[in-house]
């Protein structure tokens, strides 16, 4: 039995009821489940079968959705791709998983269309746009016929999500997520929410990052709730649907939450229906858990990342008050540890790397198993960051022990920067760190030094990103120095680089 049960089971049970409220259209769970089962018949129809990656490219939309739950009935990899990424990286994930049909929106279309033979060998669907050598939507949905019986191997451990997040070395890793762990991240939700079919849920979050997708979104879809879902983030439009649309539970991570904050709408907006808000992503600054605490609505961070699907540890309403700043106790289906560089649990109150075990774990990064046995002991994920313990179990994160910056809720890794930035003739060194900011968090800060007797300007340095990778990884600083602090082995010191940029 898979996860598509879920949307089955409650068009059986409540029809009629709202599933999904995109802008001006309104989806049943009835419309819902038979757009889902449309899809999977049409993806049958191509040739998908158990084990076949289908991918997506666009906005978030009801037919994103519907996708996922398709390919859960077929046994199928759901790959949702990063629509703020360069055409370039989408290259390398699909070169590293090729998917049997890729679905592009029209808004995505034209730059994908462009990686010519790196599409080779796949069904390509366009959605609201045309190409030479796409199909349309509306033309691959008609080739749905009935509905396949149901793979009597499809199951809790079949494989159903594929996340790509890049690794320290700037290469993308594919996060592989069983239909289990989506099963069981979604009890952590209901545990952590204390969800029920009468909440009403807003999200904006992407739905090609876990948090978006899971945090909120498949946990209420399982258990009857209705979902208003927006193709991005907005802030007009936000408000609008937190104080007309009669939400009782949404996701914002801070970068979002900064933008309503300065939003001219923040200090009259109504947030009474509200029964919490959602964070996480990134540390939380305190100025940001007062503003919204002051609109009297409890602001509930929740730790974990791709790799726990992402609910590990949460915070619940009536704790968050009282525990300012923490990212709460370990899940109801999850353990957790904290240990030292010898792999030993730290004492209480001690700072430790935070170990994560639980059924909502990822499989393994795809087809990567160095980078696996590297990230999972024993059953344990070792998730790189640093936290410790109060007196009452509560978790506090302390600090990364990787170099990966947070930026507006966004993954970004300096060795993919850096090993952009030194293929350039004119430079001969490059260090990329991230620089503590109010309203994203971290941002990018790119230290360089030019090559002897070469000139080079800020402009010149970010022109070389241009097209390779995504805006949001581009560094809104760069310092120009002419040499780099290192150890006596020639390895750069990058806590003396984000001292050097804090000067």
């Amino acid at each position: 039995m898979s996860i598509a049960n879920w949307i089955s089971d409650n068009a059986a049970r409540v029809p009629d009821k709202a599933a999904i409220r995109f802008h001006d259209r309104e989806l049943t769970y009835r419309d819902f489940a038979a757009l889902a089962d449309r899809i999977a018949s049409a993806l049958a129809a191509t040739g998908v079968r158990r084990g076949d990656a289908v991918s997506f490219l666009g906005f978030n939309s009801p037919e994103m959705l519907a996708l996922l739950f398709a390919c859960a009935r077929l046994g199928a990899l759901y790959m949702p791709l990063n629509w703020r990424l360069a055409a370039p990286e989408h290259r390398q994930m699909l070169a590293d998983c090729p998917p049997r049909v890729l679905i592009v929106e029209r808004d995505f279309l034209a730059p994908t269309a462009a990686l010519g033979e790196a599409l080779a060998g796949m069904h390509k669907v366009a959605i609201g746009g045309a190409a030479a050598g796409w199909k349309a939507w509306d033309n691959f949905l008609a080739t749905a016929g009935t509905l396949p019986p149901v793979d009597s191997e499809v199951g809790p451990e079949t494989p159903l999500l594929i996340c790509y997040t890049s690794g320290s070395t700037g290469k993308p890793k594919g996060v592989l997520l069983t239909q289990r762990a989506l099963e069981v991240n979604a009890a952590n939700s209901e545990d952590m929410h204390g969800l029920t079919a009468d909440d009403v849920i807003f999200n904006s979050l992407p739905l090609f990052h876990v948090g978006g997708l899971n945090n909120l979104v498949t946990p209420g879809l399982k258990a009857g709730c209705s979902i208003v879902l927006h193709a991005k983030f907005d802030p007009e439009a936000s408000f609008d649907a937190i104080e007309r649309e009669g939400i009782t539970l949404t996701v914002l991570v801070p970068a979002q939450l900064d933008i309503m904050m300065s939003n001219r709408r923040w200090s009259s907006a109504d947030f009474s229906k509200l029964r919490m808000i959602t964070t996480g992503s990134t540390i939380v600054p305190r100025h940001v858990i007062h503003a919204v605490h002051d609109k009297g609505v409890p602001l509930v961070q929740v730790y974990g990342s791709t790799e726990t699907c992402p609910i590990a540890v949460y915070l619940k309403a009536d704790e968050a008050m009282r525990k300012l700043g923490s990212t709460g106790r370990v899940g109801k289906h999850c353990q957790l540890r904290l240990v030292d560089g010898d792999g030993n649990d730290v004492k209480a109150g001690a700072t430790g790397e935070i170990w994560i075990k639980g059924d909502n774990l990822m499989s393994g990064y795809w087809r990567a198993p160095e980078a696996t046995a590297a990230a999972l002991n024993d059953g344990w994920f070792r998730s790189g960051d640093m936290g410790h313990l109060d007196e009452d179990g509560f978790l506090y994160v302390d600090g990364r022990s990787k170099d990966m910056i947070i930026s507006g809720g966004e993954n970004i890794y300096p060795a993919e920067i850096e090993n952009l930035l030194i293929e350039s003739p004119d430079i001969a060194e490059a260090s990329v760190i991230g620089r503590p900011d109010p309203r994203w968090g971290e941002i990018v800060v790119a230290v360089v030094v030019p090559k002897e007797n070469r000139e080079l300007s800020s402009e010149q340095v970010l022109k070389l990103l241009e097209g390779r990778i995504a805006r949001f990884k581009h560094p809104k600083e760069v310092v120009l120095v002419k040499a780099l602090p290192k150890t006596a082995l020639g390895k750069i010191r990058k806590e003396d680089v984000r001292q050097l940029v804090a000067r």
